[in-house]
């Protein structure tokens, strides 16, 4: 076989070795500050009322933010804000099923931002949480899902996105196992 021809074929399967390589790499879809689990926080509703469980607690907290339907014509956000050094987070009232924010109860982050006023968020598809001051994961659930099942499950338990109806010993045993509550380091 000539020089040529063994030079050229070495250079062909080195340019598709390549050419897999960057079509592996381009496939990778996950950003590089990704957690290595998917991330959660715990929703439900109570006698009328949407009610936030992050898991575990959010120390530092200056801010919380709702966004309803994100990144659509229906979009709406509501943000609480409290004053630095922040606070601990781990169960907050957070809107009425009849529209506008939970009874003020004196707590420790107060509505900054509120919904429009005719804004009905049960007719949105997914709320958007994140929370700002200690380093923590945004989470997103289906609204639909927390209206419709709330009832069935126990008062101790919310539903954490696609992980499902969890309680505090469901949280306890699977977090960092197959999911982060939204302030829980990443171990990986």
């Amino acid at each position: 076989m000539p020089m040529v021809d063994m030079t050229s074929r070495r250079l062909s399967v080195a340019c598709a070795g390549l050419l897999a390589a960057a079509t592996i790499a381009a496939c990778d879809t996950r950003s590089q500050f990704e957690p290595s689990l998917p991330p959660a926080a715990g929703f439900r509703v109570t006698d009328g009322v949407l009610k936030l469980w992050t898991g575990t607690p959010c120390s530092g907290v200056i801010r919380l933010t709702l966004i309803f339907d994100v990144g659509t014509q229906e979009s709406a956000e509501q943000v609480w804000t409290a004053p630095q050094p922040g606070v601990t987070l781990e169960h907050m009232d957070l809107l009425t099923t009849s529209g506008g924010s939970a009874p003020d109860t004196g707590g420790p982050l107060h509505v900054q931002k509120p919904l429009p006023p005719d804004y009905d968020w049960t007719t949105a598809r997914w709320i958007n949480f994140s929370v700002d001051g200690p380093k923590a994961f945004g989470a997103r659930v289906d609204v639909a899902r927390v209206l419709r099942e709330s009832a069935e499950h126990p008062s101790g338990s919310y539903l954490f996105g696609e992980r499902g109806w969890m309680d505090a010993s469901d949280v306890q045993r699977e977090n960092q196992k197959s999911f982060l509550t939204v302030c829980t380091p990443d171990p990986g």
